[in-house]
């Protein structure tokens, strides 16, 4: 891979880097607004529904965290 190439992926896996801050922010937020319901509400479908989205998001954003690092590896070569 020449350099002008590797060079486009560092600066997108550097835009990468700014949405994945902010979706850890978003799901931070969930998991606020899940740990201050009320315990009736955490167990009722709300709150499971609520339950989900966070364990959603945290594979999810796993994933892009591995992912963003594989591509950091080729810029890096």
């Amino acid at each position: 891979m020449n350099k002008s190439r590797r060079k486009q992926i560092e600066e997108l896996c550097s835009e990468m880097t700014n949405q994945l801050e902010g979706l850890w922010i978003l799901l931070d937020e969930e998991q606020e607004y899940y740990d201050n319901m009320p315990e009736s509400l955490q167990d009722s479908e709300r709150g499971e529904q609520s339950q989900e989205y966070i364990d959603t998001m945290e594979s999810a954003l796993d994933d892009i965290e591995s992912a963003l690092g594989t591509l950091e590896e080729v810029y890096a070569i």
